[in-house]
């Protein structure tokens, strides 16, 4: 009331303590006049970054009218307060997925069912679908298309333990029948929508011991109903794969809100200075000094073709003379596969980046590697608007003999083992889970990628200039080796960034500030975390416990807590005495 604080006098009788001017025996004086400072700028700056120990270099989030309005914000909206669990799962929970509007959740479980909850004031369980008839193992993954109408669901098939395969199957909202179902290899490609009706599958293609050629294909969800008469797939990308890798991971990014991002994470940039100087990681470029250099014309397919085959040529003659040191089979293959690729591969695409504000253009974003099986590197590749239907030839546009693969735009290198990915809601920034390589490790197997750390770094990257944008964030955990890492699901609401970890916690970073804010305890592995679309006070977190736990922030709570009726006891006991 009148304007005064919402935070407690324990917490305030805490954060005084930081400042120098203030003693213990001041303080009890210090609430008592709380309200005449309640405004006081100067002090809440001082309490804000001595409290959070942020560095002063670090200017106000730029939506903030105050210091004290900034303090109260990252004390009492974020969301930490367990208020529900739930425990319909008979298995680990994998993943779970927002509906656009908020009003609907999915998860997904080791118990082989994808769950769809109803998110109300007590969130209920609406309707469960088994995916074992269907031969499924478990379910991984999901994604509700844009106008919340269906629900794509990733899952993996029975087999042997080594076995990669999987299916996406595309649910209707509106009765919950399976309308389609899509091979899907390897099964953590996942699969996601590229737009209302159309979604994007993989499929690997063994050419060598370890050289492959991982497919994108594009699917329409209405296979069904409409194939008699019109193509419900068509080819997208074809890409061959090095020493072991695969293309795993899928999903898009859309190109045109590039230039209303909700946040701004460049402090120059948000002052409308120019852009810190950040290394830009692209294909062919070894350093920034190569990046700096004028772009060359592209070399003709004729010449190329000659070149690679003139290449493969002198191996060979080098190889049966001895001029070259003897190679290893495994050696050998790549080195035949990058000659053989070279003289195959379609030419990237110039001029990545968008120009225009209004381009209709989308990135398919996807983890891939070229030194070992582990993936360790970010492809991006542009969807142009004609691609984005199946219309036209089942085969995509037609090649001619020298563009067998496709390019990728660009490569972001990550120098370590890739475990999660998320995109900002303005689709500006990726951010990325990672588990960083020892700084000058050597791979000389890709069958034996490096050693992995036990910390994992959440690096940000902007997607409309290709920069790293923020220093690596730490706090969260993982602790298997590379042959048992597997996925754990970040998101990414406006103010707020949330991952899950193998420390049995999920956690929450301010994504101006660059601060962890809160660790959320579960009694397992965190697979997954997901905000609410629409309030970012609202968060659910997964778990290899079964679990699903929902988290609301204080405020939020306080406000529940103030709209339930209270039960009128003493009332009900006194009309019951009046009868008697």
């Amino acid at each position: 009331a009148g304007g005064g604080p919402l935070l407690p006098d324990s917490v305030l009788y805490e954060i005084f303590l930081y400042l120098d001017h203030v003693d213990v025996l001041s303080v009890g004086l210090v609430c008592q006049q709380w309200h005449a400072v309640a405004r006081d700028e100067f002090l809440w700056k001082e309490l804000f970054y001595r409290y959070y120990r942020i560095s002063r270099e670090v200017p106000r989030h730029p939506a903030a009218v105050s210091w004290y309005d900034e303090f109260q914000r990252l004390y009492d909206t974020i969301p930490c307060v367990e208020v529900q669990a739930l425990k319909e799962h008979s298995d680990q929970v994998l993943h779970l997925s927002f509906s656009h509007s908020g009003s609907l959740f999915a998860s997904c479980s080791k118990d082989c069912t994808v769950k769809i909850w109803s998110n109300e004031l007590d969130i209920s369980l609406q309707h469960s679908s088994n995916m074992r008839p269907y031969n499924w193992s478990y379910t991984q993954f999901s994604q509700f298309n844009s106008d919340d109408s269906l629900l794509l669901v990733s899952g993996v098939f029975v087999g042997p333990h080594n076995s990669s395969s999987g299916e996406i199957a595309v649910i209707s909202m509106e009765n919950f029948t399976l309308l389609s179902r899509v091979r899907n290899k390897p099964y953590d490609v996942f699969g996601c929508w590229l737009n209302e009706t159309n979604l994007i599958s993989g499929n690997l293609h063994r050419i060598g011991r370890i050289t492959s050629c991982s497919v994108l294909w594009l699917n329409n969800a209405f296979q069904g109903i409409e194939s008699e008469n019109v193509n419900v797939v068509k080819r997208l990308f074809k890409i061959q794969n090095l020493n072991a890798s695969t293309i795993r991971t899928v999903m898009v990014a859309d190109c045109s809100r590039y230039d209303c991002p909700d946040l701004l994470l460049d402090y120059e940039e948000q002052l409308a200075a120019s852009t810190s100087a950040c290394p830009v990681f692209d294909l062919g470029s070894d350093s920034e000094e190569e990046e700096a250099k004028p772009k060359q014309a592209s070399e003709p397919a004729g010449d190329r073709s000659v070149a690679a085959g003139a290449g493969l040529q002198q191996l060979f003659d080098d190889l049966l003379e001895g001029v070259r040191p003897e190679l290893t089979e495994t050696e050998l293959e790549t080195k035949v596969a990058e000659l053989f690729v070279r003289s195959r591969t379609k030419p990237p695409e110039l001029g990545l980046l968008p120009t225009d504000s209004n381009s209709k253009a989308k990135y398919l974003i996807f983890t891939t590697g070229c030194l070992t099986y582990s993936p360790h590197q970010i492809g991006i590749k542009r969807i142009l608007p004609h691609q984005m239907t199946t219309a036209g030839p089942v085969l995509g546009e037609e090649r001619r003999s020298d563009e067998f693969f496709d390019s990728l735009d660009h490569v972001i290198d990550i120098h370590g083992h890739i475990i999660g990915m998320g995109l900002s809601p303005d689709h500006r920034y990726l951010y990325v889970n990672s588990r960083a390589w020892p700084r000058d490790c050597v791979i000389s197997d890709p069958m034996q990628p490096p050693p992995i750390a036990e910390e994992i770094d959440l690096h940000v990257f902007d997607l409309k200039t290709m920069k790293e944008v923020k220093r690596a964030l730490r706090a969260h955990r993982a602790y298997t080796p590379n042959e048992e890492c597997f996925f754990i699901f970040l998101d990414v609401s406006r103010d707020f960034v949330a991952s899950g970890a193998e420390d049995r916690h999920g956690y929450i970073w301010d994504r101006h500030y660059n601060i962890c804010l809160a660790k959320l305890q579960h009694d397992n592995v965190v697979n997954s975390v997901a905000f609410s679309p629409v309030e970012q006070e609202l968060l659910l977190t997964a778990s290899d416990d079964s679990t699903i736990k929902v988290w609301r922030s204080p405020r939020t709570v306080r406000r529940q807590q103030a709209r339930r009726p209270r039960p009128r006891k003493l009332l009900f006991s006194w009309l019951m005495n009046q009868k008697s």
